[in-house]
């Protein structure tokens, strides 16, 4: 994998990244696929969507169908009939999110399966090795993702368990044979600031080829998730990727592009487009309201997906509220279009240099949306 850094305006930063399976323009949101499949949609739906890169959660698919299987079927690439690049998550919050059925020791985790019930254990070696099987482009060590509010001891004892951790995957990384595959490290650390320093300190002194801002959207006000993505941006190597792992809305990928972030992932399109959000230029539209029974305009007249050229609010309304299928898969459609073509605009702007101006008519425009971002995966 290499990194090529093409324009800068202000801390906003555009990029490429080449990877075994393509090329990457940052910045770049990437569209979530669990369960090795964006829920509801093609392969074909994303490449027309523009995605360039699609995230594998590394969690679910060791419980389903296992990593095992699908290193027989020739890698998750092949698996999911996706050729483009693969990003896969270490289940470090999935770790966390279903704190009732794990318990942490400084070796690994200890789990129970949401799916069956089965007792399952990932060490930091463990999750390289399923990665591996994977065959996922970019890939992450173990890490515990800690919530919002955190005392500093609780803080300090998770940053250090992170740390040990990613000594112990880079290692494994290495032992395995690094191949074409690149290890991006996790910076943790809560909101505060001496511990997202001694975070980034630490972290970047293992050499990783990529960075991941972690531990955000877990709660944490907005002010001080963006106070914390700043510090952490600007303290990152230049020349090295960033991701936010987890993040977020609209307004939360402008603002974070504005403090110099590459990457990022949200599970808002699909979920949200399954709950009747879709997302336009002026705000989100909550498909379901009544006043849209008789509304012949597209969801975005901005908008190119196939959803908004070939169909009425109207009729995309009564799909839903008559709970067929084509409604979910449709209302995803375009909201994937949405956040691909905000993050793609953004790239274009910075390449101008207009992304202040680009900025400030966004917000100019947007009704932000009060519904709260969501990382679970």
């Amino acid at each position: 994998m290499t990194f090529e850094l093409l324009a800068t305006d202000g801390a906003a930063r555009a990029g490429r990244l080449a990877t075994a399976h393509g090329v990457v323009d940052t910045p770049v949101f990437m569209p979530v696929g669990t369960r090795g499949a964006v829920k509801s949609l093609s392969p074909d739906d994303l490449r027309d969507a523009g995605a360039q890169i699609v995230l594998g959660n590394t969690y679910h698919l060791l419980l389903r169908p296992g990593h095992e299987v699908i290193r027989e079927l020739g890698g998750l690439h092949r698996f999911m009939g996706w050729e483009g690049a693969l990003l896969t998550d270490s289940g470090g919050f999935q770790v966390w999110s279903l704190a009732k059925l794990r318990k942490i020791t400084a070796d690994g985790v200890e789990f129970r399966s949401p799916v069956d019930g089965a007792a399952h254990f990932l060490s930091p070696e463990l999750a390289i090795e399923i990665q591996h099987a994977l065959g996922a482009d970019v890939i992450h060590p173990l890490d515990e993702c800690l919530g919002h509010p955190a005392t500093r001891a609780d803080a300090e004892r998770s940053l250090a368990l992170t740390l040990a951790w990613a000594a112990r995957s880079q290692a494994a990384h290495r032992a395995r044979g690094v191949g074409r595959q690149a290890l991006f490290g996790i910076v943790q650390g809560g909101t505060d600031e001496s511990l997202r320093r001694r975070a980034v300190a630490e972290t970047v002194a293992l050499g990783f080829e990529g960075y991941a801002i972690g531990g955000m959207a877990v709660g944490e006000p907005k002010p001080a998730m963006y106070e914390t993505i700043e510090l952490v941006a600007g303290l990152l190597p230049a020349g090295r990727p960033r991701y936010l792992m987890g993040v977020g809305k609209p307004e939360d990928l402008v603002e974070a592009i504005a403090r110099g972030v590459d990457m990022f992932d949200c599970v808002l399109p699909t979920r949200n487009a399954r709950n009747g959000q879709c997302f336009t230029w002026d705000g989100p539209v909550v498909i379901k309201h009544a006043r849209f029974a008789r509304d012949p305009a597209p969801l975005d007249g901005e908008c190119a997906c196939y959803a908004c050229r070939r169909f009425s609010r109207a009729y995309l309304r009564h799909l839903f509220m008559s709970d067929e299928l084509l409604a979910y898969r449709l209302l995803s459609l375009h909201n994937v279009h949405f956040f691909v073509g905000l993050v793609r605009a953004m790239r274009m702007a910075i390449a101008a240099r207009a992304f202040g101006a680009f900025k400030a008519r966004f917000f100019s425009r947007y009704a932000v949306s009060s519904v709260d971002a969501s990382r679970d995966r």
